[in-house]
């Protein structure tokens, strides 16, 4: 099945964190596929490299991925401004980086939570800050937060993680009013159930658990990270300039 691509995304910066895998991964793949020059940030160094390597085989710019820890705020920081140095200001910024292990409540630690806040939410507003010149000077920019429906769920066992989730959509409507004026966008997506190999591996480990979530959703086909990358295209690209401040639910209907 064909689907839309974007000439307006021909030849922009966009930079992702978290790459290498999973809808990372796929939404690299998709802004490759649109003729972006794609930089992404993860510290799966291997995966990260066979990914740059497969797409500079076809893409129009090779894609140029670091490896970053967006935890460590200097080295994202100082990573972002190698982008600039190699590639040219940043356009789009898809936040995507993030740890949604399981935990009872009982078993959180000071430590973890502070590290789940750290994965999950400060990195966002970090790089948000840093290419924010790098829009300005553009004159325009669209940057996309990825938050879950984990925090509108109430998962019992992320609590750490869905309170992260949650306050990236208070983020994401945050710097959208201060970033406006600017021409700058900012919106979040929050994704349902996407079937990546990292959840088939650790949380929908057979056929059966697969499909009793399918069949929680009214769209009951399998949720894959090319469909929330497909979102990520239209919030970056120029066909949804006058859409800001907007957290949209990409899970299929699930319930």
């Amino acid at each position: 099945m064909p689907f839309a691509t974007y000439p307006s995304l021909a030849d922009r910066v966009v930079l992702i964190t978290g790459g290498a895998s999973g809808i990372g991964a796929d939404t690299v793949r998709a802004f490759a596929a649109n003729g972006a020059r794609v930089a992404f940030f993860d510290l799966q160094q291997e995966a990260g490299e066979e990914l740059a390597r497969e797409l500079g085989a076809t893409a129009a710019h090779p894609p140029l991925f670091m490896r970053c820890d967006v935890t460590d705020i200097a080295a994202l920081q100082a990573a972002i401004g190698t982008v600039r140095d190699r590639l040219g200001p940043v356009a789009v910024l898809v936040n995507n980086a993030a740890d949604d292990n399981r935990h009872p409540v009982a078993d959180v630690t000071q430590a973890y939570w502070d590290h789940a806040q750290d994965v999950n939410l400060r990195h966002h507003f970090f790089a948000a800050q840093a290419v924010h010149p790098h829009m300005k000077e553009l004159g325009f920019g669209s940057i996309v937060n990825f938050s879950s429906i984990a925090w509108r769920f109430g998962a019992a066992d992320m609590a750490p993680y869905a309170t992260a989730k949650a306050a990236v959509v208070g983020l994401t409507f945050a710097l959208a009013r201060a970033f406006g004026p600017d021409n700058i966008r900012v919106n979040a997506i929050e994704p349902g159930a996407v079937i990546t190999d990292r959840q088939r591996r650790l949380w929908y480990k057979t056929q059966s658990s697969v499909d009793q979530v399918v069949q929680r959703q009214m769209i009951r086909r399998v949720l894959l990270g090319e469909e929330i990358a497909r979102t990520v295209l239209f919030l970056a690209a120029d066909d949804s300039r006058m859409i800001t401040k907007q957290s949209i639910t990409v899970d299929a209907g699930l319930r």
